[in-house]
């Protein structure tokens, strides 16, 4: 599990990384061209998130074909991902060429939204490269071939640093050259775990199956509730960010710093989901549901260490990670207290994706989008609401319904993967 999860975490780890030097550029460029990147990234990857969902129905399909020893199978599926991508990647890109439309009726200023449409524009042309590398990820990751994923992220982050220099400075592009250099980046991480792929195809001993509809509608129907669970769980922090500008400019500073950090610390708790994802399934298409009880549960137990750390981190030297994204003290002194509530759901931010994880590969997607929807918006939305205004706590009251919704979202998943475990075991003669 760890030589699998481990390169998988540097892998997403590394992709957030691009996503902080690019805010660090345009931070040294102009204020509203960093507000703009911001809004219109939030806009564009809540849009996307939908179709990264849908192919991410993959990590069910082939786990689970490779598990029952049906390599023809996982080998038409990657064909069917990769035109599923594009299929949904051309339609992500019209919607996400629109959306700037609701950047004007919410008012945004006139500054901000013109930097942040440049930037919506340009990595909409972004959205089919993107939903690529998922389909190319999830074949590769589920054969355990992680060496193309983490040299792809490496030679991604060196380029994205050059190409940001270049374009947004020398070329002075701004906004438009930071989104430039992360398309092009995208482009050439497909690239590069497609030659991963054509290694893996260089051992069989025929040609590639040429991949049905029916392999596109069954990725698709693993795949649409998971992109309903990530539009619910983005939808979520979206509106956290939208109250925490409510309070002010301080509080709002304070929230974006303390979530860049839990996102940084999230994307280890994916990396380990998607191994665990990858686990499960290879264990359900081999028929030996115990196992698959076993490695979701081992999948658990690796992130609730791994988050544990952090969560001491956050507890320990939260002045030190605040004051190393401001220098102002009155900021520093308003993201301590919320990267201490942070540390409370560190554990449960970690399982409820590792819980997800496991599921995707048990095949049951439809609980994780109940999930998402009962744990943040039947028990955190009303708490965040309730805490911040009526309790008047502000962004702290905010933060603790955050994790409240988390905890529960965490709780339903992994108690349904035991369910569906057991269901599972009973049901086979």
């Amino acid at each position: 599990m760890v030589r699998l999860a481990a390169p998988l975490a540097i892998q997403q780890m590394g992709n957030h990384m691009m996503g902080l030097v690019d805010q660090a550029m345009l931070g040294r460029y102009s204020d509203a061209a960093l507000a703009g990147a911001g809004v219109g990234n939030n806009l564009y990857f809540g849009i996307t998130c939908i179709g990264l969902g849908i192919v991410m129905g993959m990590d069910t399909v082939v786990p689970q074909a490779l598990g029952a020893g049906r390599d023809e199978d996982a080998r038409r599926a990657v064909g069917a991902g990769v035109r599923l991508a594009i299929l949904i990647g051309l339609l992500t890109t019209l919607v996400v060429f629109a959306s700037p439309l609701l950047l004007r009726v919410a008012d945004v200023q006139d500054d901000v939204l013109t930097e942040a449409r440049a930037f919506v524009y340009m990595r909409a042309l972004g959205a089919v490269p993107f939903l690529i590398t998922i389909a190319l990820r999830s074949y590769l990751s589920a054969h355990g071939k992680t060496r193309p994923l983490v040299i792809a992220v490496i030679l991604g982050n060196i380029l994205n640093a050059g190409l940001d220099l270049v374009f947004i400075y020398v070329l002075g592009f701004g906004v438009i050259g930071a989104a430039a250099a992360t398309t092009f980046v995208q482009m050439m991480m497909a690239v590069v775990y497609w030659i991963g792929i054509r290694a893996i195809d260089a051992d069989a001993k025929t040609p590639r199956p040429r991949s049905t509809g029916a392999d596109m509608a069954a990725i698709a129907r693993y795949g649409g509730p998971v992109g309903g669970q990530l539009f619910a769980e983005v939808g979520i922090f979206g509106i956290a960010t939208v109250l925490a500008a409510h309070f002010g400019k301080l509080p709002a500073a304070a929230h974006s710093i303390a979530l860049g950090l839990s996102s940084v610390t999230f994307s280890f708790a994916v990396g380990i989901a998607s191994a665990t994802s990858v686990r499960v399934g290879h264990a359900v298409g081999a028929g030996k549901i115990a196992l698959a009880r076993s490695r979701g549960l081992l999948g658990v137990m690796l992130g609730l260490v791994v988050m544990a750390c952090f969560a001491v981190t956050f507890l320990v030297i939260p002045h030190v990670l605040a004051s190393a994204f401001t220098g102002d003290a009155a900021v520093v002194a308003a993201t301590v207290p919320l990267l201490q509530i942070a540390a409370l759901f560190q554990l449960s931010d970690g399982t409820q994706a590792i819980g997800a994880g496991a599921l995707r590969g048990l095949g049951d997607t439809r609980s994780t989008l109940v999930a998402n929807l009962v744990g943040h918006y039947l028990v955190g939305l009303p708490l965040v609401i309730g805490l911040a205004f009526t309790a008047h706590l502000a962004a702290p009251g905010m933060w603790f319904g955050l994790s409240a919704g988390l905890t529960a979202t965490a709780l339903i998943l992994v108690a349904k993967f035991l369910a569906g475990t057991r269901s599972t075991i009973r049901s086979l003669p």
